[in-house]
């Protein structure tokens, strides 16, 4: 049988490499659509399931925990980076968290990259136009990323990697992060310098009660006028109300959010044919200097094939420690 696993807010493209590793590495899943919480945390308990694995918008709270605890789950294994959503302090001595801290740091750089590009060059715009044979160059000027200063919030993995392409295209960047790396050769100065002397920000820092609304009014009102707002980390690194007056009063030029604060019932999902509910993000969707993908910037195959492999044999890896444990002590 394997591992028993029940994976939470599952999607077709999970499957393959799932059900690929899974068998390799001897975990037995159960696919589910539904996300984790409070409620379907019960799930676990009717397949006698040992781990459970979920992802970003999966939401293990206290109450979520518990009801795992009381059904014999040992193990949340997470197929993302973040734990934003897993009350780690709670789950201490009550159950293990695993992630997957470092699947593609140049698929969410590169993702970021291509919206930049994208946003200053109005691509998108010229691309909806030609499908309807509108060959008009009018409101398509943009601007040139050689000479520009860019600011990256947060320099790990995939903050260094977003750091090179721009270097790449000549651009100065200035980076800042709680904890510099002085072996990354990157210039660091304090946040408020960065915010006043880009013309590009772009956030690449885990969401954390420090960093929640690291985007917001004030910080909004120190940035350089039409500055470029960059997040493909957390939406709720950006206060979106704060976001849309900064927007509307010009300080932000243009805005390029793969994340949103509120996305956990609208991303992902298909909601073509119904009415948007949300209008917050109805208002910012309407505006023409912002650019929004539905938290893809993991989406390659690549960082598919890395995630699926790296969470089935983390699940392996800590049951046959937990083995081992029971071996010494027996």
């Amino acid at each position: 049988m394997g591992l028993q696993t029940v994976c939470f807010d599952t999607k077709p493209y999970d499957l393959p490499g799932l059900t690929k590793y899974g068998e390799e590495a001897g975990v037995s899943f159960r696919f589910l659509e539904t996300k984790l919480n409070a409620h379907t945390a019960a799930l676990a308990e009717e397949c006698g399931a040992k781990a459970v694995c979920i992802f970003v918008n999966d939401r293990a709270d206290r109450a979520a925990i518990d009801r795992l605890c009381s059904a014999g789950v040992k193990l949340i294994a997470l197929r993302c980076a973040g734990v934003n959503n897993v009350d780690m302090a709670y789950a201490e001595g009550k159950i293990s968290v695993i992630r997957v801290p470092g699947y593609s740091p140049h698929a969410v750089a590169e993702h970021a990259m291509g919206m930049l590009l994208s946003s200053v060059r109005h691509l998108h715009k010229a691309y909806a136009r030609t499908r309807d044979f509108n060959f008009s160059l009018r409101g398509l000027t943009g601007i040139e990323l050689y000479g520009k200063t860019v600011g990256v919030v947060g320099t790990g993995r995939i903050g260094r990697v977003f750091a090179e392409l721009c270097r790449g295209f000549g651009m100065r960047v200035l980076a800042y992060d709680k904890f510099p790396d002085p072996a990354s050769g990157l210039c660091y100065v304090p946040l408020e310098q960065l915010l006043a002397e880009s013309d590009v920000i772009s956030l690449h820092c885990p969401l954390t009660e420090d960093t929640r609304h690291l985007i917001g009014r004030e910080s909004i009102s120190t940035m350089k006028p039409g500055v470029v707002l960059l997040n493909t980390s957390r939406g709720a690194l950006v206060d979106t109300a704060a976001l849309l007056e900064g927007i509307k009063s010009r300080r932000i030029g243009a805005a390029c959010m793969d994340v949103y604060e509120e996305e956990a019932d609208v991303f992902f999902e298909d909601r073509s044919d119904d009415i948007l509910q949300d209008d917050t993000l109805a208002r910012l969707l309407s505006m023409p200097n912002v650019l929004v993908t539905s938290h893809q910037a993991f989406l390659t195959r690549e960082a598919l094939d890395t995630i699926a492999r790296e969470t089935c044999f983390g699940i392996r890896r800590f049951f046959e420690g937990e083995k081992e444990k029971m071996r010494g002590t027996s």
